[in-house]
């Protein structure tokens, strides 16, 4: 797993997936902060800055969908879920689509953009927490193979404008079916 792969690039036309670059930063922001708004993506309440996005996102598995115009319509990344070795195949990720690309094919040529590039870094477990609410998110992830583990309730909470809400979180897996498998 020490060498990344480049990723498989993918076209559907007219979404096209390629590597995520610093230059894409302010445009994946932007999507970020829509997914923030929703309340439905993360517990996040803003974006982190290019600096920290870089510094915890491995390089090879960060992708975005663009347009046929090169804007971006989403990104999907991911990170290690555990610095112990017998974890190294396993990272989380997240996903992002912006809100007038949503149902547009963009989510899911991320998500198997993350698939492909994982798999050939030799990565055989993808995870991530979806919230309940977030049913356009679990169908993506039950669409490409991803099933729900368990849910871990009331497990954080988010605060906006000095109120707290707790939230559940349904943990979803893809283990690789062509990684790891080996005795």
């Amino acid at each position: 797993m020490d060498t990344v792969q480049p990723p498989v690039l993918r076209t559907s036309s007219p979404l096209t997936l390629r590597p995520m670059t610093a230059a894409d930063w302010p445009a994946v922001r932007e999507v970020y902060a829509a997914g923030i708004a929703t309340g439905l993506a993360t517990f996040e309440t803003e974006p982190p800055s290019w600096t920290a996005f870089d510094a915890t996102r491995l390089p090879g598995h960060r992708h975005v969908a663009t347009d046929g115009s090169g804007a971006v319509l989403g990104w999907v990344a991911c990170s290690r879920e555990s610095p112990r070795e017998a974890y190294a195949g396993v990272v989380e990720h997240s996903v992002y689509v912006a809100p007038g690309a949503q149902g547009r094919g963009a989510g899911r040529l991320l998500l198997q953009g993350l698939v492909d590039s994982t798999e050939a870094d030799g990565i055989w477990t993808i995870r991530s927490a979806v919230f309940p609410a977030n049913t356009g998110s679990l169908a993506l992830h039950e669409r490409l193979g991803f099933r729900v583990l368990g849910r871990r309730e009331r497990v954080g909470r988010r605060i906006v404008d000095g109120r707290a809400t707790w939230h559940d979180v349904l943990l979803v897996e893809r283990r690789s079916r062509v990684v790891g498998w080996e005795d």
